[in-house]
């Protein structure tokens, strides 16, 4: 649990965008004692997509801000295990080709819906600080107190605020304001996922043999692959399946002006894109829902330089927004979080260097992050084929050697450790606080 400041805070906080990360962190600075109200585009909390992969990493920080617990009231008992993973041949017989070892038995991971997810969030969040139908705009310094923060509202309203903390996703107008003004980062991946959920008894009734209960799987193909991983003890299979353009570099080429993000498709066009591939995987698409879900994946390219102006930061995929291909975004936005929280509710933490604090806060986070987008963007190339050994799948362990661990094995607390070392070392707190 985050201990309480123990002293009366000076600032108020104000989280723009009330989904994993921002939920998460409005509630760890107001269970240690700091000023905090949170605005929420839409008329109440709620996530869009299917399921969410949590890591041994994030896993850790939700039991360090104390919300493990409710979340795994949320889940089913087999929905906490190792986070290992097989990756098989797409094509063919579905040959195991590699298993991510679980090298640590701590190494445990949660395949939940993000709607369950989010639903064991809510209860802990007061919701006197939680503001609706406040859909941010912008930001602007305030009139009256050029030190202050103004937040602008679709809705004609304002808030003047001390911090600005943008949690609101890879569409964000806080990243706009860090930016100074103009914000060209938002670029597609040129990779879409089609996502839908099957029952497991349906795929078992129609011979599907590949066993998909002992860790998520991978489906590997040329420049296209599925994930699964089952989710409610078991009884459902979560599906994932990408598709992918590696002829076109990312930030080169972007959808067309007024183009959806997220639609619903025939199921045939998923099974056009993955024709050829072996009888699991056909059995697989076969049962995907009539209309599954298509989406156009984007990610922040070029990355930022900070996650910082002034009293405003971004966290989560306003900061980073990245591919899903390590399963690590949702972690990360939640070790953001984090480090705020501990940062912020610090006791030594003041308006007065409330600035320095927050520099910190982008220092330590932003080459974390930076470098978990990028392994999560060379995972994709190796799962289609354009890794370093290509379609040589029984090279697939060599490709991907340490790129779990560098995701997984890290405590979020290292992260605040060397950030109090270095508000020390600046100045910024004081003696062995």
């Amino acid at each position: 649990m985050i201990p309480s400041t123990g002293s009366q805070k000076d600032f108020q906080v104000s989280i723009v965008g009330g989904g994993v990360c921002g939920l998460a962190c409005a509630i760890a600075l107001g269970r240690a004692g700091v000023p905090v109200q949170l605005f929420e585009a839409a008329a109440a909390f709620g996530e869009i997509g299917a399921g969410l992969g949590i890591g041994p990493n994030a896993v850790r920080v939700l039991r360090y801000i104390g919300l493990l617990e409710a979340v795994l009231q949320k889940c089913h008992p087999g929905d906490l295990k190792p986070r290992g993973f097989v990756y098989r041949t797409g094509m063919g017989e579905h040959e195991a080709v590699y298993t991510v070892p679980v090298e640590d038995p701590n190494d445990f991971g949660i395949g939940i819906h993000r709607a369950a997810f989010l639903d064991a969030l809510v209860n802990f969040v007061d919701p006197g600080v939680c503001h609706f139908n406040k859909r941010c705009v912008s930001v602007t310094q305030s009139v009256d107190n050029p030190q202050r923060v103004l937040l602008h509202f679709l809705d004609g309203s304002t808030h003047e605020t001390d911090v600005v903390l943008g949690a609101d996703g890879i569409k964000s107008s806080i990243r706009k304001f860090v930016l100074g003004g103009t914000d060209e980062r938002i670029a597609f991946s040129h990779t879409v996922a089609y996502r839908g959920l099957i029952p497991h008894d349906e795929l078992k009734a129609a011979g599907f043999k590949t066993d998909l209960t002992v860790a998520p799987a991978c489906f590997m193909g040329p420049s296209k692959h599925i994930i699964t991983f089952a989710i409610k003890n078991n009884e459902i299979i979560n599906v994932v399946a990408f598709s992918a353009n590696y002829k076109t570099p990312i930030g080169t080429e972007n959808l067309p002006d007024g183009a959806a993000w997220v639609e619903q498709v025939p199921r045939d066009e998923v099974k056009t894109v993955y024709e050829g591939m072996g009888p699991d995987v056909k059995i697989l698409l076969d049962h995907m829902p009539e209309r599954p879900s298509k989406w156009s994946i984007h990610v922040v390219h070029p990355h930022l330089e900070s996650y910082v102006k002034g009293r405003v930061a971004v966290l989560g995929d306003a900061a980073h927004g990245m591919l899903p291909h390590l399963g690590a975004g949702a972690g990360q936005g939640l070790e953001d979080a984090y480090l705020l929280a501990r940062l912020l509710s610090h006791p030594n933490t003041k308006i007065d260097n409330i600035e320095a604090v927050l520099e910190v806060y982008s220092q330590i986070r932003q080459p974390r992050a930076q470098m978990v987008w990028e392994r999560s963007r060379i995972m994709g190339r190796i799962y289609d084929g354009h890794g370093p050994h290509g379609m040589d799948w029984a090279k697939t362990g060599e490709d991907m050697d340490g790129m779990f661990p560098s995701a997984w094995h890290h405590d979020a607390n290292d992260d605040v450790e060397v950030a109090f070392a270095l508000l020390r070392e600046r100045g910024a707190f004081a003696g062995n606080e």
